[in-house]
């Protein structure tokens, strides 16, 4: 049996898009994702104790938190109807934060928030 010179060897991983190919909307949506996820982990909220989670760092946390709130204010004009979820999720990523922490800042001085304001 001959195997068609077009489908990839059995095993094999299928070829990824070029990049010139992915729209803006979803590169900066994966991103926000990305941004979103590795901010939980460091917040240890994907353990079942977030306070005894070996993954926990909340200066790791702070930063993520921080890029993830400048992307988002920067693209939300472009993300469209992805817009509202991404905000909720960057709120609760920063109100998780604000509880994680021994000592929480001022709303307004939190990871984030001068990009995008007070969260209460």
């Amino acid at each position: 049996m001959t195997q068609d010179p077009a489908s990839p060897e059995p095993g094999a991983q299928l070829p990824t898009r070029e990049l010139a190919e992915i729209p803006a909307v979803e590169v900066i949506t994966r991103s926000a994702v990305m941004l979103m996820s590795a901010a939980a982990e460091k917040l240890g909220l994907s353990a079942e104790d977030p306070d005894e989670s070996p993954h926990r760092d909340l200066d790791e946390a702070r930063r993520l938190i921080t890029a993830l709130a400048g992307l988002v204010t920067a693209s939300a004009e472009y993300l469209g109807p992805h817009a509202g979820p991404v905000r909720d999720g960057l709120k609760s990523l920063q109100l998780a934060f604000r509880e994680a922490s021994a000592a929480p800042e001022e709303p307004g001085h939190g990871p984030g928030e001068k990009y995008t304001g007070p969260v209460w």
